[in-house]
């Protein structure tokens, strides 16, 4: 367990919002091959090429793309020299999300904060300048090698970042109706879900959404347990899962075995239209998890009234739950890395709060049936 959660033992305490964030800035992930993860991000997702910095920009150990789809911006970075810091997280990992940014008004307040209360600073807060304007970053470690880094870019008018110039390719597939990020999951370790919940509590001021034992979220093989955790105005969520004792391996240690340790499971990425933006990335050949027809038979006597037709969510494989705010639409991808470890989830709230706990049992079974053909179960 990282020593930072290690200090924060006891239990969650309700907290006050002294760290305003604004929403997901970026999310970048360590790849081994830059230009074709953005191609790939490009093809079946259906995100826009924003921004490049490599050795066109200067920079000689590296190479970024960027690409964006409405609020959601990815960061595809890969190194380019052996016996980097880029190159042995890929080496331990495999590829996988290292940066989690966070919009934020005053970089150096939130650094100063988290540091104050117990983060592990990542980098001190540094200004960055061109012809565009400043940005000032500033970085805190969490879970694993998973970093926070807190982005203040209120004045800068240039494409992504300093360093980075347009990246204008003639290949532009279209765009596949996702809107921003939902929510994002991190996996750890053993006994470490609750002090990590409490470095969210105490370092960064969320609160605890909703709470999920294994009596909630098991199989007649296995088990995990989850909190969600939330900034002040819910632009951010981070439901955080550890394994819990089974029959069998769980999908949590799956990933912890294959990723080598603690890091971002998923990102949930929401859509206004799940149906058409389902069917396009299907078209596009993302694979899904798939749940039996029979999920279907009692559907609507579960979960009562729903615009849709039930046909094309079943054609389809999307799942429905509902809470007391309304329903909502879920449904995920199969890993899309060469490692069992990171995936994504679309969704689409319809009123819904929560994250669909009437689908738990069917999600991971169809997971389980996933894990035993990789021989891993």
């Amino acid at each position: 367990m990282n020593s930072v959660a290690a200090d924060f033992e006891q239990a969650v305490k309700p907290t006050t919002d002294f760290l305003p964030l604004n929403g997901t800035d970026y999310v970048e992930l360590y790849v081994g091959n830059s230009k074709q993860a953005a191609h790939f991000f490009q093809t079946a997702f259906g995100f826009q090429p924003l921004a490049y910095a490599g050795l066109e920009t200067g920079l000689r150990d590296r190479e970024s793309y960027v690409l964006v789809q409405d609020k959601i911006r990815l960061v595809l970075t890969s190194p380019l020299k052996g016996d980097t810091e880029i190159g042995r997280h890929i080496d331990k990992h495999g590829d996988g999300i290292k940066v989690v940014a966070l919009w934020v008004d005053d970089a150096q307040y939130s650094f100063e904060e988290t540091v104050r209360r117990g983060a592990k600073p990542y980098f001190e807060p540094v200004v960055e300048e061109d012809a565009f304007g400043k940005v000032v970053r500033s970085g805190i470690h969490t879970y694993g090698d998973t970093v926070h880094i807190f982005v203040e870019r209120s004045q800068y008018k240039g494409v992504f970042l300093p360093g980075f110039k347009s990246w204008n390719p003639a290949y532009r597939p279209a765009e596949i109706g996702l809107k921003y990020v939902d929510h994002m999951v991190g996996n750890v370790g053993w006994n470490e879900m609750l002090p990590w919940v409490n470095f969210y509590a105490n370092v960064m001021g969320f609160n605890q959404l909703v709470s999920f034992d294994d009596k909630d979220i098991s199989t007649d093989y296995t088990a995990l347990m989850s909190k969600v955790m939330s900034n002040g105005n819910g632009r951010i969520k981070f439901p955080i899962n550890e394994p819990a004792e089974g029959k069998k391996k769980s999908q949590i240690e799956e990933y912890l075995d294959f990723y080598g340790g603690a890091g971002v499971q998923h990102i949930a990425v929401a859509t206004d239209n799940i149906i058409e933006t389902v069917t396009e990335l299907q078209n596009r050949g993302i694979e899904f998890l798939r749940v039996p027809s029979t999920y279907y038979d009692d559907l609507l006597s579960r979960v009562g009234h729903i615009d849709e037709d039930l046909a094309p969510l079943r054609k389809l494989g999307i799942l429905v739950d509902r809470d007391d705010e309304g329903y909502l639409l879920q449904i995920f991808t199969k890993p899309i890395m060469p490692r069992p470890t990171l995936f994504f989830e679309i969704i689409q709230r319809k009123g819904a709060k929560s994250f669909g706990k009437g689908n738990f049992k069917a999600l991971f079974e169809a997971i389980e049936r996933e894990q035993e053909l990789r021989g891993t179960l």
